[in-house]
């Protein structure tokens, strides 16, 4: 039941935002009591500490998975482009707001997923593709790993990209499709010319 409750209250954060969902929202969701929710979790700021801590391992686990089992470093990018396709899909705009202002807690798990698991996968990726030819080897590593960090967070920001006006995925796909050609030497291009291909084909 544990399970159960933190997967769809999670689902219903996405869906709707963290603030907007009440925990008899999610107690009506799952077609409980609010009693049976309060017996797991102690108020919505736990449910919401313990769904985020549970997104995020499951985001890292997948993002090692597609980098481990990627042929090249420019594969796993496009492999990183499909897994943001599908996540973009189910996530509200005011999710990064929601967690700042409303449950400090939950996003420090954000920033530190941020400044260690993501940074340092995000830098290890582009040595490899220096590496293998596929990414320029001038570029700074530190400096353009950092931007791709900012990058996803820019994206949740409604002065720049209002909800209203953006789709969040169209704006994240077109900031990290951006950020694969600035990296691309002419071998890293013919291969984000192929992937492109096989994606649209599909």
């Amino acid at each position: 039941m544990r399970e159960r409750i933190l997967q769809e209250a999670l689902l219903l954060f996405f869906q709707r935002g963290i603030k907007a969902v009440s925990m008899d929202d999610v107690a009506t969701h799952l077609g409980v009591s609010k009693k049976t929710i309060y017996k797991w979790f102690a108020n919505k700021d736990e449910l919401v500490y313990e769904g985020m801590n549970q997104h995020i391992n499951g985001m890292e686990n997948t993002c090692c998975q597609a980098l481990d089992t990627a042929n090249n470093a420019m594969e796993a990018m496009f492999q990183v482009v499909e897994m943001v396709r599908g996540l973009m899909r189910q996530v509200h705009p005011t999710i990064f707001y929601d967690l700042q202002k409303y449950h400090p807690e939950a996003w420090k798990l954000w920033i530190e997923h941020k400044n260690n698991f993501f940074l340092k996968h995000t830098k290890e990726h582009l040595q490899r593709g220096i590496k293998e030819k596929l990414f320029r080897e001038d570029i700074d590593v530190e400096i353009v790993a950092r931007l791709r960090l900012a990058e996803v967070e820019i994206s949740f920001n409604s002065d720049i990209y209002p909800a209203t006006q953006f789709d969040l995925q169209k704006v994240q796909i077109a900031l990290l499709e951006h950020f694969i050609l600035g990296l691309a030497t002419i071998k890293g291009h013919k291969l984000v010319n192929q992937y492109k291909q096989i994606i649209e084909e599909e």
